[in-house]
């Protein structure tokens, strides 16, 4: 029987849009390359997500080798050169800060959308936001994504939650970076390393869902109560309900769809 491997692979670089499928990626110090290097922030610096803001689930991203193009119902298009030249602030994402550069182009066009003042951010390169310490190995680099550079999931798990909802839902409710095939439901729960291809990672913490699950991905409207309702009915631990896993890796590479997954502990 094959290995496990490497289904889907999915890319987000602006926290809350939508995610991009790719065939192949390169992985550096924080994670797929580009993936949540944007961040829109309130004027203050506090950062916006899906969970309050589902409408950032409109701007669907595309990556050139020279910028971030956005596209969102009802707005022209707009391009976003990757040489960030705004002014340096700090913004906070959870209980994290990180230093961010403005980029003043696209606060009219995101405030349209959205309806209120924002600004959007990106995170240079001598950004040092750090994970927590896992497994002894020293604290690794982050973008903007909520705590860690990786999420994932296996195809197995979600039909696993399908077979028990009235309306089966797509994998972009949840998210992941990467979507991993051949497995039983939820055996990544009791993953704790593994190489995908040539990458090694290590799978650190389960992933606590919030109302970010029941925004439709193509409308930006919530559709509560799913799938939090049936999730807490086998899925519920200290008072939240768990889908996917958190991984962090221990050096940048490659990954492929088709790379084969090994579970070495």
């Amino acid at each position: 029987m094959r290995k496990p491997w490497l289904a889907e692979l999915y890319l987000y670089p602006l926290k809350g849009g939508r995610g991009i499928p790719l065939l192949a990626a390169p992985v550096d110090s924080r994670g797929l390359r580009f993936d949540r290097r944007w961040l829109v922030v309130r004027p203050d610096g506090t950062f916006l997500t899906q969970r309050t803001h589902p409408k950032l689930a409109l701007i669907a991203p595309a990556l050139t080798p020279e910028a971030l193009h956005l596209s969102a119902p009802g707005l022209p298009p707009l391009t976003l050169p990757f040489e960030a030249t705004g002014d340096r602030r700090v913004v906070r994402i959870w209980r994290d800060t990180s230093d961010a550069l403005v980029v003043p182009s696209a606060s009219t066009w995101l405030g349209e959308l959205l309806g209120e003042e924002v600004e959007l951010v990106f995170m240079p390169e001598d950004a040092e936001r750090k994970v927590e310490a896992h497994g002894g190995r020293d604290a690794a680099l982050v973008s903007f994504a909520d705590a860690y550079p990786f999420l994932l999931v296996s195809r197995a798990s979600l039909a696993d939650l399908n077979s028990r909802l009235d309306h089966p839902l797509p994998m972009n409710r949840f998210r992941p970076n990467l979507v991993i095939t051949g497995t039983t439901p939820f055996a990544e729960d009791s993953w704790k390393q593994i190489r995908v291809g040539e990458l090694m990672l290590d799978v650190v913490k389960g992933c606590a869902r919030c109302a970010v699950t029941t925004v439709d991905q193509r409308t930006g409207r919530p559709d509560e109560p799913e799938p939090l309702k049936t999730l807490a009915t086998f899925r519920r631990h200290d008072g939240e309900v768990w889908f996917a896993q958190n991984a962090v890796h221990h050096a940048p590479g490659m990954l492929r769809v088709g790379d084969p997954v090994e579970v070495l502990a």
